[in-house]
């Protein structure tokens, strides 16, 4: 069950890079142990408050805190092994799958990549292929597997499905209802508001860096 304490919390929080204004005064509180999707056009801001929560971006003005602590007081090495990052094209490494998790956990036995891999629904066979043969939908999980070894307590999905066929997106959407379902608190962002009926335990629109509560 979600705890009382929100897992993140956005305290008056702008953001300017490049001169340009991408968040905007923003309050808001993101539940733990949720699925909270974040909707919004394109260059909206929506994924500004996913690289906040991941230390990529820090605030021009305001507070970003991680179970009430400042972010900007926490280990940023730490802090990101407990909150992963999925992009919106996967990235994945040189070498083998195998590999490719071995970059996150490094001594990772093989029983423990294949749980990993059948985790997001891939096979352990897959553990001797090179990485950058697999499909798109196959890239992505990998790329999840690849964030879960870690055993984080947060996933930020930046767009994720956003190049994917309907059957990866699918799966990736099923995935991320699992890990919810597991205890881990996952905030999706996307442009696809058909996406907040499909999986969303709570909803987050962002207009001209500006965010309201669905």
């Amino acid at each position: 069950m979600p705890s009382g304490q929100p897992i993140f919390a956005f305290e008056g929080v702008s953001l300017v890079t490049d001169g340009q204004s991408r968040l905007v005064d923003v309050d808001l509180t993101v539940a733990d142990r949720a699925i909270t999707v974040i909707v919004g056009a394109s260059g909206s801001g929506k994924s500004s408050l996913l690289r906040l929560g991941n230390r990529l971006e820090a605030p021009t003005q305001g507070v970003v805190r991680f179970r009430g602590e400042d972010l900007a007081a926490l280990d940023i090495h730490a802090h990101r092994r407990q909150v992963g990052m999925l992009f919106q094209h996967p990235i994945p490494f040189a070498g083998t799958v195998r590999q490719n998790l071995q970059v996150a956990a490094p001594d990772l036995s093989d029983d423990e990549a294949t749980a990993l891999l059948e985790r997001v629904t891939l096979a352990g066979s897959f553990l001797d292929r090179p990485a950058d043969r697999l499909s798109g939908g196959e890239a992505q999980r990998m790329c999840l597997a690849r964030s879960l070894a870690t055993d984080p307590e947060v996933l930020l999905v930046d767009e994720a499905t956003s190049s994917l066929d309907p059957d990866a997106t699918r799966r990736l959407e099923e995935l991320a209802v699992s890990l919810r379902d597991e205890g881990i608190t996952v905030l999706w962002v996307t442009q696809e508001h058909e996406q907040i009926d499909r999986i969303a335990d709570h909803a987050v629109r962002v207009a001209a860096g500006r965010v309201a509560t669905a």
